[in-house]
């Protein structure tokens, strides 16, 4: 029992920086706009977040950093493919390439550093009952918020007027446009969120998961979160069920190794990348529900006045 416990408390773990960074694509996507650059974004904000813990010795900081580094990238790669109309799925793997690059440059300092014990967060009353307290109340604050944040953004995408504007400028720009909204930047404004809550992913993968930086940390989990988006047919709750089963997939090769299951180590690696191939193949046999569920602009470039 005690260790289902342990296997769902790093599910959640594991999750949220899937969940995390899968929002934020979600909010991209919901306005037009399709980043392929998540891989990037949070690897240059996993070392931006850890050299800042490092320096600082503060996980707020920390988080501060990765956002702002996802930020940053996030708003170059939205005036390249808003303003200059350049193709989203070009730069969106240039951006994913220069970040994977980039990462491994400045991080070379940082391969051998290691941070300070981290805060062990006790819920009190809630911690200490057995099974549920070490499985859901002994998580870092982000987990939580994480799950606030999945929420929030389903009240905002469809009861908020702010929600309903974003989500009309990614059906159809024009009609947004001929009603007096600055479609650009909104979009941009949605790329730049997006971005900083993949970076705050990537931040959270090297400050609180690990913690410590490895060249290539993220491991594929921008494009699984890419996948998680079409998965969840872009609402919020479900991308966070995505994120927690992935997460659970991506821990049970751990428990199983740990069981001593005769199965080679790498298959058991293999099972986050299967599930996602399974998932996506499963999905593509109904493009019809896919077309219903797509935002009707997603990818398309937009220019007023054409």
């Amino acid at each position: 029992m005690n260790e289902l416990a342990l296997l769902l408390a790093a599910t959640l773990n594991a999750g949220t920086a899937l969940a995390l960074a899968g929002l934020g694509l979600l909010i991209n996507e919901r306005s037009g706009i399709i980043n392929l650059g998540a891989e990037g974004l949070m690897l240059v904000a996993a070392i931006a977040g850890f050299a800042t813990a490092v320096h600082t010795g503060s996980d707020v900081a920390a988080f501060a950093a990765g956002a702002g580094a996802g930020a940053l990238l996030a708003a170059i790669f939205g005036m390249l493919v808003i303003w200059l109309n350049t193709n989203q799925y070009a730069t969106g793997l240039a951006l994913s390439m220069f970040g994977t690059g980039f990462s491994a440059f400045v991080g070379t300092g940082f391969t051998q550093a290691r941070l300070s014990e981290r805060l062990k967060v006790h819920i009190p009353g809630l911690s200490d009952i057995p099974f549920i307290g070490p499985a859901l109340f002994r998580h870092h604050p982000l987990v939580y918020l994480t799950i606030a944040l999945a929420i929030f953004l389903g009240w905002f995408l469809y009861r908020s007027r702010a929600g309903l504007i974003l989500r009309a400028v990614g059906e159809s720009p024009e009609s947004a446009h001929a009603l007096g909204y600055p479609v650009r930047r909104i979009r941009l404004l949605a790329v730049m969120v997006g971005g900083a809550l993949c970076g705050v992913a990537g931040a959270y993968l090297s400050v609180i998961y690990t913690p410590l930086w490895v060249e290539g940390m993220v491991s594929g989990r921008g494009w699984i979160a890419l996948a998680l988006t079409t998965f969840a047919t872009w609402r919020p709750a479900r991308v966070l069920v995505g994120a927690y089963l992935f997460g659970g997939v991506t821990m049970l090769q751990f428990y199983l190794q740990g069981e001593g299951v005769q199965v080679p180590s790498q298959w058991l690696s293999m099972l986050p990348y299967l599930a996602t191939i399974v998932v996506l193949v499963l999905i593509s046999r109904n493009p019809t529900w896919i077309r219903v569920n797509m935002p009707a602009s997603l990818g398309k470039p937009f220019t007023p006045g054409h």
